[in-house]
C-alpha cells in the first residue's frame, strides 16, 4: 500500500501531457531531483522506502525533540540557493541558516583546543597562539594552496556532469603551479606532514577525508581542497538539518509533485532498452517516460531492482566501500568544556584509527565528533540539550547487531570522561545506529555513508554519472558524481536534471529532423 505524503489543496496543476518521471529515493538528492524536474514541466513522482523523508538527513525522537542523526550543518550554500530558486523560491523564506563564526572547535589529549573560524584573519591569529608564527605562515601557505585547488577544479569536476581526465589535465598544465599543490604522487597524510611541522595540525586537516568516507593514510593529496569547503562558510539550519528536507518536500508538494512515502520498490521494468515502469513490494506497477534512481546505484549492480537494470553501474559492486559510523544521538545535560555546534575530540594515535579502519576492524583509540545541535542557533542553550557523537567504523556485509556493542559504548563514554565531558542522563547502547542499521536502512550500501572509496587519484572519476546505458534511467545522489556529502549529492540532481533536459531536447531535434519536410540537416 502506498502511503502518500500530506498535499497541498492549492498545488500547481500539472499538464495532463507532461512527460511522467519517477524519481526513487527521498533523500536530498531525490528532493532536489524532483524539484528541478517539476520545475521543468514534468509531471513528477517521488517515491520513498522510510516513513519519512530526507534518507541519511534524518532524526531520532528524545524528551528534549527530535535529534539529527546525519548530516548536521550546510556548507556550499550557493547549491541549495539555486536549488530553491528552480522552484520560485528563496530558501531564507522556508529555513532559518544561521551562519558560524566558529566552524569547529578542536580538542586534543594534551589539553589543548584549537578554533577555526569564518574569518581567514582570525584563524591566523588562532594558529599562530596555538602553535606559534611559524604555524601560521604555514597554514597561511596551506590555505592559499588550497584555494587555488578548489578554484581551479570547481567548473570541469564538482560542476560538471561528465568530468573527463584529458580536461582535468588541461586545466593543470594551464597553471604549472597546481601540480605541486596536488602532490599527486602523495597521500594527504603525507603532503600535510610536509605542510605543518605541528602534527596536531596535520592530524586537524587529515581528518577532512572522513568528510567524504575515506582515509588521510590513504586519499589523495588532492583531497586538501575539502577544507575550502568550510572555510567558505558553515550554516546551522534552525531546528536541525530535517528542517531542510521538510521544507523541500512541502515546496515540492506546492508545486505538483506527488510523494509517496513507504513505498517500496521492488523492480524497475524494461521494454526495448527503455524503463517503462516501477514495479512496488504490493505488486503494483507505476508507468514512466523515464527513471532517476537516487538511491545507492550499487543496487542497481547487484540485482536488487531486478535483472532489467543489474547491468547498471558495475563499478560499485567491484570498488571497495567507503567508511560508515556508529552514531550516538541523545538528549542529555552536558558537564565540560564548553561547546561549540561542532567539535572534534582527536585521539592520541593519528594513524592508528586508520590502520584500524583500512582493516575492516571498529578503531580502538577513535577520534570523536561531537555535535551539540542546539549551540550555535540562540545564545540561549536549553538544559537539556540534543547532541550527536560520531565515530568512524568500517562499512559491513552483515545486518545482524554488533556483539561488541556494549563494551565499546562504555569505552566512547569513558573516552568523553578523560575530556572532562559528561553527560545526564548517560546516553545508553540503544541511543548508537551501526553500520548493520545502516545497511538495513539503505539496500545493498553495506552500511556504507559515502558510496564508493574516495581512495586512488582518480577515484572521483570513477563514480556513476547522470547518464547510464538505458536511455531514459539517470542516476543522481552522493553515491555518484560528484560524491558524498549533502551539497555533492544536491549537485548531482542538477546534474541528472540537466542531461535529462539536454537528452530530451536531442531526441526532439532528431524526431524533427526524420519527419518529412523537417528540419534541414545542412
Amino acid at each position: 500500500m502506498l502511503h502518500d505524503a500530506p498535499s497541498s489543496t492549492d498545488a500547481v496543476p500539472v499538464s495532463p501531457e507532461a512527460p511522467r518521471w519517477i524519481v526513487i529515493g527521498g533523500g536530498i538528492a531525490g528532493l532536489a531531483t524532483a524539484a528541478r524536474l517539476r520545475s521543468a514541466g514534468f509531471a513528477v513522482t517521488l517515491l520513498e522506502r522510510h516513513a519519512h523523508l530526507g534518507g541519511k538527513i534524518r532524526t531520532v525522537p528524545s524528551p528534549a525533540g527530535p535529534i539529527d542523526a546525519g548530516p548536521t550543518v550546510l556548507t556550499m550554500r550557493h547549491v541549495f540557493d539555486d536549488l530553491f530558486a528552480c522552484l520560485g523560491e528563496r530558501i531564507e523564506d522556508h529555513v532559518t541558516l544561521i551562519k558560524q563564526n566558529t566552524v569547529a572547535r578542536h580538542f586534543w589529549p594534551d589539553g589543548s583546543n584549537l578554533d577555526l573560524c569564518a574569518d581567514h584573519t582570525a584563524n591566523i591569529d588562532a594558529i599562530r597562539d596555538f602553535a606559534g608564527e611559524k604555524s601560521a605562515k604555514q597554514f597561511a601557505a596551506f590555505h592559499t594552496r588550497t584555494q587555488a585547488l578548489f578554484s581551479a577544479f570547481d567548473a570541469p569536476m564538482m560542476q560538471a556532469a561528465e568530468p573527463h581526465l584529458p580536461t582535468l589535465v588541461k586545466t593543470t598544465l594551464a597553471n604549472p603551479s597546481l601540480i605541486p599543490a596536488m602532490a599527486p604522487l602523495s597521500t594527504l597524510r603525507r603532503a600535510l606532514r610536509r605542510s605543518f611541522d605541528d602534527p596536531r595540525l596535520a592530524q586537524l586537516f587529515g581528518r577532512y577525508a572522513t568528510y567524504v568516507g575515506g582515509s588521510p593514510t590513504h586519499a589523495p593529496a588532492l583531497l586538501s581542497l575539502i577544507w575550502q569547503s568550510e572555510a567558505q562558510g558553515v550554516w546551522v539550519v534552525k531546528g536541525g538539518m530535517h528542517k531542510l528536507a521538510t521544507a523541500l518536500a512541502a515546496q515540492l508538494q506546492s508545486h505538483g509533485v506527488t510523494i509517496h512515502t513507504n513505498a517500496h520498490v521492488a523492480g524497475i521494468a524494461t521494454q526495448t532498452g527503455r524503463v517503462t515502469a516501477v514495479a512496488l513490494a504490493d505488486r503494483r506497477h507505476l508507468p514512466c517516460d523515464g527513471l532517476v534512481y537516487a538511491g545507492d546505484p550499487r543496487a542497481l549492480a547487484t540485482g536488487a531492482l531486478g535483472p532489467d537494470v543489474a547491468h547498471i553501474a558495475p563499478q560499485t559492486v567491484r570498488a571497495d566501500r567507503s567508511f560508515s559510523a556508529r552514531v550516538h544521538s541523545f538528549a542529555a545535560t552536558p558537564s565540560g568544556p564548553e561547546l561549540a555546534h561542532h567539535n572534534v575530540f582527536f585521539d592520541t594515535d593519528p594513524v592508528s584509527e586508520f590502520n584500524d579502519l583500512m582493516a575492516g576492524r571498529i578503531p580502538a583509540d577513535p577520534t570523536l565528533y561531537l555535535c551539540a545541535l542546539d549551540r550555535g542557533q540562540s545564545p540561549n542553550v536549553p538544559q537539556l540539550e540534543r547532541f550527536e557523537i560520531i565515530s568512524n567504523a568500517p562499512a559491513t556485509d552483515g545486518t545482524d547487531p554488533p556483539k561488541d556493542l556494549d563494551a565499546w559504548h562504555q569505552q566512547i563514554m569513558a573516552r568523553m570522561a578523560r575530556f572532562g565531558m559528561s553527560f545526564s542522563p548517560t546516553p545508553g547502547p540503544n541511543t548508537v545506529t551501526t553500520p548493520q542499521s545502516f545497511a538495513q536502512m539503505f539496500p545493498a550500501s553495506q552500511g556504507a555513508l559515502y558510496g564508493q572509496t574516495p581512495h586512488g587519484l582518480t577515484a572521483s572519476l570513477n563514480r556513476p554519472r547522470a547518464r547510464t546505458s538505458i536511455p531514459n534511467l539517470y542516476l543522481a545522489g552522493g553515491g555518484t558524481h560528484p560524491g558524498a556529502g549533502v551539497p555533492m549529492a544536491t549537485l548531482s540532481a542538477r546534474h541528472a536534471a540537466e542531461a535529462i533536459l539536454s537528452d530530451q531536447t536531442s531526441m526532439l531535434r532528431s524526431a524533427q529532423m526524420a519527419m518529412p519536410g523537417g528540419m534541414s540537416t545542412a
